[in-house]
């Protein structure tokens, strides 16, 4: 087995700790990684607000795909490199058939992410902290940013079946991502996804698909995992995941990303 020219990793049950931090093991994994030129590229369905957290991690490149490959953040300033937004009429078309197959204010919530920050309708119920200034609206399309990253569906009830019903009533129009978050519909361009975007930004860099190292845990990351050279689940990802990749690691707690990694070090170091 040859080592990889990059290491593609969700974060959030994958590389970071259930505190949600980088652990020293794993930091010093990165750390050696970049000693030996592996790339480490984070790819996440998580906003760019959120990669201050991480931000330290990043080596060389600079680079995180984020909102579940919507746009490429160059990591210490948080400047969208690349941007690949939903216009505000498919937003609105969007909004509309949510509504319609599940009921209006309390059973659909609507929040939009953007480059910018993040727009929430007033009974969108988010376990998340907002941010200070962060707008509220009655309708989410009384105030729509022109270009959308993340459509965010909520359920006032739970519905096992969120993704599957979303995915039949936007059709062709949108992909409907499931990063593992409870009752939770992470909407994106139908062209988009973590794998798309990363393919697209590393092949601009000359570097194949079997160059690649990937790693994730929920059904969001399967698009990436199928596309990369060598993909592995931790032994924390769900079922679906576990089963569509070359290896098993061990779990996130367990520093099974920063496992492998150190293996790819070993074998780059010759």
């Amino acid at each position: 087995m040859k080592a990889p020219r990059v290491v593609a990793t969700d974060l959030d049950g994958t590389l970071l700790g259930a505190d949600g931090r980088v652990s020293a093991r794993t930091a010093g994994a990165l750390v050696a990684a970049a000693e030996v030129g592996i790339d480490v590229v984070f790819v996440t369905a998580r906003p760019l607000r959120w990669l201050d957290d991480v931000a330290e991690h990043v080596a060389g490149h600079g680079v995180a795909i984020c909102s579940n490959g919507a746009a490429v953040v160059e990591v210490a300033t948080l400047a969208v490199l690349e941007e690949h937004g939903m216009d505000d009429a498919l937003v609105s078309e969007l909004a509309r058939r949510a509504r319609d197959v599940l009921g209006g204010p309390g059973n659909t919530q609507l929040a939009v992410e953007h480059a910018g920050g993040i727009t929430l309708e007033r009974h969108y119920e988010s376990e998340h902290p907002t941010p200070d200034g962060t707008p509220f609206v009655e309708r989410l399309e009384d105030l729509l940013p022109g270009s959308t990253l993340k459509l965010l569906v909520r359920t006032g009830t739970p519905r096992p079946d969120l993704h599957a019903l979303l995915a039949d009533a936007f059709g062709p129009l949108a992909t409907v991502a499931d990063s593992g978050a409870a009752d939770l519909g992470e909407i994106s361009r139908p062209d988009v996804s973590k794998a798309t975007t990363l393919a697209t930004w590393l092949a601009g860099r000359g570097i194949a698909a079997d160059d690649v190292w990937a790693f994730g845990d929920a059904p969001n990351d399967l698009p990436m995992l199928r596309w990369a050279g060598r993909s592995f689940a931790v032994a924390n990802a769900r079922r679906a995941v576990q089963d569509a990749v070359h290896e098993v690691c061990p779990a996130n707690t367990d520093d099974g990303v920063a496992q492998v990694v150190e293996r790819a070090v070993a074998l780059a170091s010759g």
